[in-house]
This record gives structure tokens, sequence and C-alpha cells, in this order.
């Protein structure tokens, strides 16, 4: 099943509620990127987006959650672990 998502992911440098409810997926989204994974096959699967159907939707969808994904990863980890660990 496929978790509600909003449109565009968060931007901002603070850890949101949608960030902590969505890692998942990022990293799913993170492996699949790092994997060489196409990204209209991976915005399919991961967000159930016909990317034939909606092409820019699916793109924005993908690479806006892709780059908090990113985010997560080189940033968003830190205060996830402070989160947890106080």
């Amino acid at each position: 099943m496929i978790e509600p998502f909003d449109e565009n992911a968060p931007t901002g440098e603070e850890l949101t509620d949608y960030d902590r409810a969505h890692v998942k997926l990022y990293m799913r989204l993170f492996d699949a990127d790092a994997d060489g994974a196409d990204w209209r096959e991976v915005v399919k699967v991961l967000f159930g987006i016909d990317p034939a159907k909606e092409s820019e939707r699916a793109r924005r969808v993908h690479d806006s959650h892709l780059a908090r994904a990113r985010w997560m990863t080189r940033t968003g980890y830190r205060q996830l672990l402070r989160k947890n660990g106080s």
C-alpha cells in the first residue's frame, strides 16, 4: 500500500512530522537513485503515479522527495537522532 504523500516534500532546514512519517520512503528513493533506477519506474512503484499520464506531476513529486531524501542523509538524520536520543 502506498502511503499518503504531499505533492512536494518539505524544503526547510528543520525536520518535520512529514519527514518522520516518510523516512522509509526517503530511504527507498535514495537507494533507488544510488542503484541507478529509472525515476519513472520509481515514481510508479513508490507513489503510484503513472509518468506517462502525469509526467509533470510525477517528475515534481519524485524530484522534491528525492531532494528531501538527500537532505535527510546529509543533515536531517542528525535531528532525527537527537529527537530519538532525548
